[in-house]
């Protein structure tokens, strides 16, 4: 190990920044470079003292090999092998590191056999770098503990096992070849779906006539960029002071993904329809599917083309509450249908489409909360204004905020203001409840309006194909807090994409988990599962020979009874603990 410095110039001054860097000599002899620590700005008398540290903890480089194994007590019979006498008094346990969770990322992996896809498409380069297993590496940390690269490179590789479930040294978490094998992934995407809906046919026997569609998007603090897909728009993640992009994504009902787009930051919804229907088609042909969208994403000049194709192309939208008013007189004569314990259905036809409606009784309850919460507290501001001494420019603004926070609520009440020259007064400021507004809205709490151009099927199914949208917007939650698809360092367009390609490999991985949960192991989620088999450590056992050498056995703890009934429930089986090592005593 050694110290390292980088200056830079801030505020016409030249700062020197230092950090504690380590050589090590891999198998291929070739030398690279580990950061272990960022120290920063530091004084001449503070960078001695570090040296002095560094001299103390430098330890060369290591060698292995089998031997037959003997107490130091004991004179070891004649053998065809070399035979070692080791000093069990003084054995040491060194580098505890993460194991359990580790193993079973790379047991998804091979369930889903994506070797098979990836070995023939990320050959190992010039210098032995083998960029599968570089991959593997970075989607087991997405799914494991997701962060940074840098973070990766510094520290977690560390403090995990993939360098020995991989037997790969600390070459493949090199800082470079991080962000360089990032460039090889993008090209392979649509294909690497396309192999995974077989997968997933083989070992759940999925259908694929359902498919729900939405968006979402995700944000970047950084300063806005003169070109690329990062962009201001509409933010879902309420930082609409952030530049972001799109994710369009497309799953089954089960949450297995089949597709999904990058796109620039203002991409409007209603606009990635068209393009998304003939990707589909053009990856997976055409078929009898039902695609289940929320409203705002089609146009009507889309849906009227996905009514006259050939052959039909079928959907469930859903639909704004206003279009009742029209249809309101047609559903009162029509039979209400229960499609569960709690929700009512009922159909209705109009120009060329069937319309369902739809009624909860938990909805109703919800709705009714919220109006009647949002309108006390607006009726209590709008009297606390009124004996405000305020001008009229004022009280607009005052009531610009009331309106954000009261949210449909405020239309329930009719608002008089005072001209331009009148003074705020009780005289000149008024405010009533909309009665008739109020009984529209009593009306339709608990209600929501789908359009389709299927036919001949049950309100009840298409309720059931509806709700089943909140799996997208699970999908998308998973991707946001357990595989932290945010926040994203990278400043370039390719590499922003491959981030997210990783993720969504990680998600696979993570759904085809849940998948296998969902049938030997109900009520368990993916990650209480992965957190439980993180407590599985590896463990280096130190034993000191007679003759100067260390024998090193990397060995993982044995599971506890929860681990072992997980195991047992889920049909895994732990491998064979790795071989033993021995090296020169002064390589430790």
């Amino acid at each position: 190990m050694f110290l390292r410095s980088k200056t830079r110039k801030k505020d016409g001054k030249l700062h020197r920044y230092w950090s504690v860097v380590e050589n090590r000599r891999l198998a291929s002899r070739r030398v690279v470079q580990r950061q272990v620590l960022y120290l920063g700005e530091i004084n001449d008398q503070q960078e001695a003292a570090w040296c002095r540290a560094i001299e103390v903890f430098d330890h060369g480089t290591t060698q292995a090999k089998s031997i037959a194994l003997f107490p130091e007590d004991r004179h070891p019979p004649i053998m065809d092998c070399e035979t070692v006498q080791v000093r069990l008094h003084k054995m040491q346990l060194k580098h505890p590191r993460q194991w359990g969770a580790c193993w079973l990322a790379m047991t998804l992996w091979n369930q889903l056999k994506l070797d098979d896809f990836w070995s023939e498409r990320l050959t190992c380069s010039r210098k032995g770098t083998s960029w599968l297993n570089v991959l593997k590496l970075l989607t087991a940390y997405r799914l494991i503990d997701p962060g940074s690269e840098w973070r990766l490179h510094r520290q977690w590789f560390e403090d995990n096992a993939m360098g020995d479930l991989l037997a790969e040294d600390f070459s493949i978490a090199a800082s470079n070849t991080l962000y360089r094998s990032l460039d090889k992934l993008l090209p392979h995407k649509t294909e690497m779906f396309t192999f995974l809906r077989g997968r997933w046919e083989d070992l759940f026997k999925s259908k694929f006539d359902i498919l729900l569609y939405d968006l979402t998007s995700t944000y970047f603090e950084c300063d806005p960029p003169g070109a690329g897909i990062r962009r201001f728009g509409y933010s879902r993640d309420k930082r609409s002071d952030c530049v972001q992009v799109v994710i369009a994504l497309i799953v089954t009902p089960e949450g297995l993904p089949l597709a999904y787009e990058v796109l620039a930051g203002n991409t409007l919804d209603k606009t990635t329809l068209k393009d998304f229907l003939g990707k589909i088609e053009s990856q997976y042909g055409k078929a009898d599917r039902v695609w289940v969208m929320d409203r705002g994403i089609p146009t009507e000049d889309v849906l009227k083309e996905m009514r006259d194709a050939e052959p039909r192309v079928q959907y469930l939208v859903g639909t704004s509450r206003g279009k009742l008013t029209s249809l309101e007189q047609t559903f009162l004569s029509k039979p209400w249908q229960k499609a569960r314990e709690s929700v009512r259905v009922k159909l209705a036809e109009s120009d060329g489409e069937t319309y369902i409606l739809a009624l909860s009784n938990g909805r109703v309850r919800k709705e009714q909360s919220m109006r009647k919460r949002k309108l006390k507290k607006l009726w209590a501001r709008l009297k606390e204004l009124r004996t405000q001494s305020l001008s009229r420019d004022q009280l607009l603004i005052k009531l610009g905020a009331a309106k954000k926070d009261a949210g449909r609520a405020f239309g329930l009440v009719t608002i008089g203001l005072p001209n331009k020259d009148q003074a705020v007064t009780p005289e000149t400021f008024t405010f009533k409840l909309d009665k008739d507004k109020l009984r529209v809205a009593r009306r339709r709490e608990g209600t929501y309006l789908l359009r389709t151009n299927l036919t001949n099927e049950d309100p009840s199914t298409l309720w059931q194909y509806y709700i089943q949208l909140t799996e997208v917007e699970q999908a998308f939650k998973e991707l946001k807090s357990d595989l932290s698809i945010r926040p994203i360092h990278h400043q370039k367009d390719n590499r922003i994409e491959a981030h997210i390609f990783v993720s969504f490999m990680a998600y696979c991985l993570q759904v085809t988990l849940k998948q296998r949960l969902r049938a030997l192991a109900p009520g368990l989620t993916p990650r209480a599962v992965l957190e439980k088999f993180a407590s599985m450590m590896m463990i280096d056992v130190h034993l000191p020979t007679t003759d100067n050498r260390n024998i090193i056995l990397s060995r993982y703890t044995e599971p506890n009874k929860d681990q072992q009934l997980l195991i047992q429930q889920m049909r895994l089986e732990l491998p064979t603990q790795p071989p033993p090592k021995i090296i020169p005593s002064d390589n430790l």
